[in-house]
């Protein structure tokens, strides 16, 4: 038995000798005396738009659910327990919806009849549920009219499932009429599904608007402001841009849908809510309650922007509605008010407080200007309806903000009739930045490493502004975040940066999903109603956003860039910030690899850090249950002369960091 023991202990030792003297040897050359080009502050960024519920329901923290009686059905997310819809309900009471056309952009509130106030009560069920933490605070305000006093007092109370109360709080409401309220009240115990109910003392009538709930705890602690943990995880990846408010949500499905940043700055209550396009726009995720309140709206957006350090890069309508729906044309006579949107928000974000939309900015809590530097003109159109339109917006921002940079886009597809038609005929108009977008499977990622190796370097530059490598297909509910899919992005974003000359702004799309009510897969974020974790994929966004470094240097395998011979791929840069060289290594194969990375040009120190994203199996994913299963180690390592020599595990991200002396 001992014998037998120690045959298999040296036959495996003998195994594992074979399998590592069997890994591939590489030897790699860094060359960091000279720069090809700057790293643009841009080059890794975040997209945000308002699918999967991302802003309503997701970052925007407000817990209500049709707060303000605006959606289609004007009592969806409130249900009456109590209350027969055919009956007088004389033993209950009744809620019904007036509309009051005077107040165009906030039209409806809900007269409630309390019969008898031990039986009538409103529930509100959240986005999904709500969220509550056992101990937190919470931020309820609403507006009332109390008909002749009739109403003693308004209960608000936090219930799980089983009618169970988990913090409870009052209102009473003095005035007969319109008047503003607030309260706060603590939660019990940590609830995922609760509800809020609403109940009264005393009977007669009383009008309900704006009926709002939000967590004490915020991003910035700021009033009626965004969910800490998903804005903690933006701000970790310090992503150069934010894009917002889309995405196809700026185009809508028709004209009339799309995306007017005018009506989402201003009074919150005066925002006047919109379907959200993606509604119903896949019958595999139907989600009839998806609207748009902009409580989350371009000043947000702009704030956001500022508190991550990030540049804004708003997208605007061109007078066309998403090409995928109805394809809706504003005549060309017709243009202007839509020319006029762009040139407005300019002065919004730039304007002195002496011109008309930088007062509003001011008057909303911003003197200072946002610093805009970067504007977009329509989405992913495509076409000469598009080009014709492009023209009439650059002409006009370029007239009165020559210094505005303006990006273009090439439509939604990476090649194609559509995608060759826009690239001519963009850069006959000499385009600063064209928008690419790219969804495709993640060998496409990998044998597309060198798309920009021969792009014109004189010409526009690139913003690969929307992409993701897709598990199954595009559009399928059945895509996943998984390990292939993101280690293929991160060979693919070595040919970004290695084209660095080119390639200025980047970033990953869809940025979020609730984990019930989301419509299109994979996302860069998952969240549920009380965690939020970043996929395999934005830790791959995140380590290469934050060795970002400012100056591009070569690094070679017998002289030619390292893009996918043996499954390997490279790109190196330096950070004059930070004195450190940085070089990020991707093994797309099952076996290890051996090399050796000869740091040429700078003297470095002899200790370095390794920081390593790797899993066995292609299909792993991080989840809720296991949030971090896929996330980087970090360790030191020693430079043997001036070459780091290192084993890349199978299927691995790596980056090296070496300071210089």
């Amino acid at each position: 038995m001992k014998t037998n023991l120690i045959t298999k202990i040296t036959l495996c030792g003998l195994l594992l000798n074979g399998i590592y003297a069997n890994a591939q040897k590489t030897n790699l050359e860094v060359n960091s005396s000279k720069t090809i080009t700057k790293i643009q502050p841009t080059m890794y960024g975040a997209f945000f738009e308002d699918i999967n519920f991302a802003a309503d329901g997701g970052l925007y923290a407000e817990m209500i659910k049709n707060r303000s009686f605006e959606f289609e059905v004007p009592l969806m997310g409130w249900e009456q327990p109590n209350t027969d819809k055919y009956a007088l309900n004389k033993q209950s009471g009744s809620a019904t919806i007036i509309k009051a056309l005077e107040n165009k952009t906030n039209p409806r509130f809900c007269r409630v009849l309390v019969n008898n106030d031990k039986v009538f009560e409103m529930i509100n069920e959240g986005f999904r549920g709500m969220g509550i933490k056992k101990d937190a605070k919470y931020n309820l305000s609403l507006k009332a009219a109390n008909h002749n006093g009739a109403i003693k007092k308004i209960i608000i109370q936090f219930i799980d499932k089983n009618k169970k109360v988990l913090g409870e709080t009052s209102i009473v409401p003095t005035s007969t009429d319109w008047k503003g309220y607030t309260a706060q009240f603590t939660a019990t115990q940590t609830e995922a599904k609760a509800k809020l109910k609403i109940t009264f003392e005393g009977t007669g009538t009383i009008d309900l608007d704006m009926i709002s709930l939000f967590p004490e705890d915020t991003w910035k602690n700021r009033k009626n402001g965004l969910r800490k943990d998903i804005v903690q995880l933006l701000y970790d990846m310090k992503p150069g841009f934010l894009r917002f408010p889309g995405g196809c949500i700026v185009e809508g499905r028709t004209l009339a849908q799309r995306y007017q940043w005018k009506k989402t700055v201003g009074d919150v209550e005066n925002r006047e809510t919109l379907i959200n396009r993606w509604n119903t726009e896949f019958t595999h995720k139907p989600a009839p309650d998806y609207f748009q309140t902009f409580g989350l709206g371009f000043f947000e957006y702009f704030q956001l922007s500022e508190d991550l350090g990030a540049q804004p890069l708003p997208i605007l309508s061109c007078g066309m509605a998403c090409q995928f729906n109805t394809g809706e044309l504003v005549p060309m006579d017709e243009l202007d008010p839509y020319v006029q949107d762009a040139l407005d928000l300019i002065e919004f974000a730039n304007g002195g407080t002496e011109t008309p939309w930088g007062r509003i900015r001011s008057e909303m809590g911003h003197p200072k200007p946002f610093n805009l530097k970067l504007i977009g003109v329509g989405n992913e159109q495509w076409g000469p309806q598009y080009i014709e339109r492009f023209k009439v917006f650059e002409k006009a921002i370029k007239s009165k903000y020559p210094k505005m940079t303006i990006v273009s886009g090439a439509g939604p597809f990476p090649e194609g009739e559509f995608f060759d038609y826009g690239m001519q005929e963009l850069k006959k108009l000499n385009a600063e930045i064209i928008d690419e977008h790219y969804y495709n499977s993640p060998k496409w990622f990998r044998e597309n490493a060198t798309r920009y190796d021969k792009y014109d370097r004189k010409g526009p530059k690139v913003f690969a502004g929307e992409y993701a490598a897709q598990s199954v297909a595009i559009t399928s509910p059945d895509n996943k975040n998984n390990w292939e899919c993101a280690f293929s992005e991160a060979a693919f974003m070595t040919g970004l940066e290695r084209n660095a000359e080119v390639v200025n702004l980047t970033s990953y799309a869809p940025l979020m999903a609730h984990e019930e009510a989301w419509q299109w897969t994979p996302d860069l974020l998952w969240f549920n109603n009380l965690e939020a974790y970043g996929s395999a994929n934005y830790y791959v966004q995140k380590l290469f956003a934050t060795n970002r470094g400012t100056d591009l240097i070569a690094i070679t395998k017998d002289g030619k860039p390292v893009t996918g011979q043996n499954n390997l791929f490279a790109s190196a840069v330096k950070d004059s910030n930070s004195k450190e060289v940085i070089v990020k290594l991707v093994n797309t194969s099952a076996a290890a690899q051996e090399v050796n990375v000869a740091l040429k040009g700078t003297k470095l120190q002899a200790k370095g850090t390794i920081i390593t994203l790797t899993s066995p199996n292609l299909q792993d994913e991080n989840s809720f249950a296991n949030p971090k299963k896929i996330s980087p180690t970090e360790n030191g390592f020693n430079l043997k002369g001036d070459k780091a020599q290192t084993s890349l595990p199978p299927y691995s991200v790596t980056v090296l960091k070496l300071k210089m002396k």
